[in-house]
């Protein structure tokens, strides 16, 4: 087994969610080494954003590369801002950004930087919002869903998606299906292993807020989005070298892609 930078208790019955909320708030006040596997970003997009958000966020891809000018991008799990501010740069002012996260710290330091960002580049395109992202269909404060149907062209998300509970999977794939329009995209960084995790790593909460031992296995992962009418999915990033290796199991980072059929091809096929 190899070691692990962060101890591990002895498993125990786990709230996943407690355990994802005590480390990312954690996290947002202090800097901390032991969360994913650092990417480097494309400086000139880092320059305008504040340091305590770019030194706070904890990825293992770049899913940025996959946004073009005038996306309504929808960032899960957005953290401390840094991939919904490059973002903001790259749709412009034709675009927009929506990054949704539960945690009231890593809000709180993504909010404080929207005014210094719009400052820096001239406009004002990103918005952060409270919740879930396996429950984007939640109702908001005004009874609709935190977010709307078809609202969206691209979903992203950086290490993220294997921090939700497993019984929340389907809702979380739903909506990501039920928020894209019509030709809408996908670009999920993410940690993927080449076996399953057994029950007792699952309950260890070091490594499941640790972006490991709730990672989906690398196939299931693509069959997931194939199963939700993607097309073309693919890992369009693929670690060769594991990022960690458990008790034999090899966990690597991956970006997976795959887009919706647009209206025309779906009218040409009906």
């Amino acid at each position: 087994m190899a070691e692990s930078c962060c101890p591990s208790p002895e498993p125990q019955s786990l709230d996943q969610t407690q355990a994802v909320e005590a480390r990312y708030g954690a996290a947002a006040q202090h800097q901390e080494a032991c969360l994913c596997t650092p990417v480097g970003f494309d400086p000139a997009l880092l320059h305008v954003i504040p340091d305590a958000v770019v030194e706070r966020d904890y990825g293992c891809g770049d899913p940025t590369r996959w946004v073009k000018q005038g996306d309504r991008v929808l960032d899960l799990g957005s953290g401390s801002g840094k991939n919904a501010f490059i973002c903001s740069q790259i749709v412009g002012r034709s675009g927009s950004v929506t990054g949704v996260d539960r945690n009231a710290d890593m809000l709180a330091l993504s909010r404080a930087a929207i005014p210094v960002v719009a400052s820096a580049v001239g406009f004002d395109n990103v918005r952060f919002l409270d919740g879930a992202i396996e429950a984007l269909d939640a109702p908001a404060a005004t009874g609709e869903p935190l977010v709307a149907d078809a609202s969206m062209d691209v979903v992203l998300s950086n290490c993220v998606l294997n921090l939700v509970n497993p019984s929340a999977r389907d809702r979380l794939l739903a909506n990501i299906r039920r928020v894209l329009a019509p030709g809408g995209r996908v670009a999920i960084s993410d940690i993927v292993c080449d076996r399953v995790v057994p029950q007792r790593l699952q309950q260890d909460p070091d490594l499941w807020s640790g972006c490991i031992s709730g990672a989906w296995q690398e196939q299931d992962f693509l069959e997931a989005f194939e199963a939700l009418g993607f097309e073309q999915v693919r890992y369009a990033e693929r670690s060769e070298k594991p990022w960690r290796e458990v008790e034999g199991i090899a966990f690597r980072a991956v970006t997976l892609v795959g887009a919706l059929p647009t209206v025309e091809q779906v009218s040409s096929c009906c």
